[in-house]
């Protein structure tokens, strides 16, 4: 499994997909809001927590047509089916890369980012949190889609329509913990509940994703 692993954040790298890509993403919609939403402090001191949220999600967005797509071309998909490694390990092992070189290191940009929004300081802990608790499942999520998806010409549209409804309870609740935090109340409640959506995630999705690509391997 770290061999795995270490193969494939090395392939993200090398293929373009890795956290530059992401970061760069975060970044330009990071600038680009105040110039459309205009330079009112107080109003972007409101959307912030929903803004910077939204950015991470379609940042998670750009490499997950590639999380099976490369083992799918050169038939290394079809080797790993038939390994002592099952393939809801594999699915995990995916997940697990897809995050340390997307979701991981938005978690640390994001505070750092928030300060363009005018977030303010009170709520760069709890965005940090949330993103770094909440972007497991999208990578896990998105790996599903991927999965589903996987040998399908131009999927990466369809693979988009397929994963964003299940981002939608993430999205929510991280959301919320940002923008509770960034206002001096309690947020456990929700960061709680985002927890929970990660850890039934990581336990349920691997299987699907299992499933899904027994099919497409046929």
């Amino acid at each position: 499994m770290i061999a795995l692993l270490r193969r494939d954040l090395t392939l993200a790298v090398r293929a373009g997909g890795g956290f530059g890509l992401g970061l760069a993403f975060f970044l330009i919609v990071v600038i680009l809001v105040p110039f459309g939403v205009g330079p009112e402090r107080e109003l972007l001191t409101q959307i912030a927590p929903g803004i910077l949220w939204v950015a991470a999600l379609l940042a998670a967005l750009l490499s997950l047509d590639r999380i099976f797509a490369l083992d799918w071309e050169d038939g290394a998909l079809a080797l790993l089916a038939t390994s002592p490694l099952p393939l809801e390990g594999v699915a995990l092992i995916k997940a697990v890369a897809h995050w340390l070189t997307t979701g991981l290191p938005l978690a640390f940009a994001a505070p750092a980012l928030g300060f363009f929004l005018n977030l303010t300081p009170e709520g760069y802990v709890p965005l940090f949190w949330s993103v770094l608790i909440g972007t497991p499942a999208l990578s896990m999520i998105g790996t599903f889609g991927a999965a589903l998806t996987v040998g399908l010409r131009r999927g990466g549209l369809l693979l988009s329509l397929l994963v964003l409804p299940l981002y939608v309870p993430t999205l929510i609740f991280g959301a919320e913990v940002a923008r509770r935090g960034a206002e001096g109340l309690a947020y456990s409640t929700p960061l709680i509940l985002l927890a929970g959506i990660t850890a039934g995630s990581l336990a349920l999705l691997p299987i699907a994703s299992a499933a899904a690509l027994r099919v497409n391997l046929r």
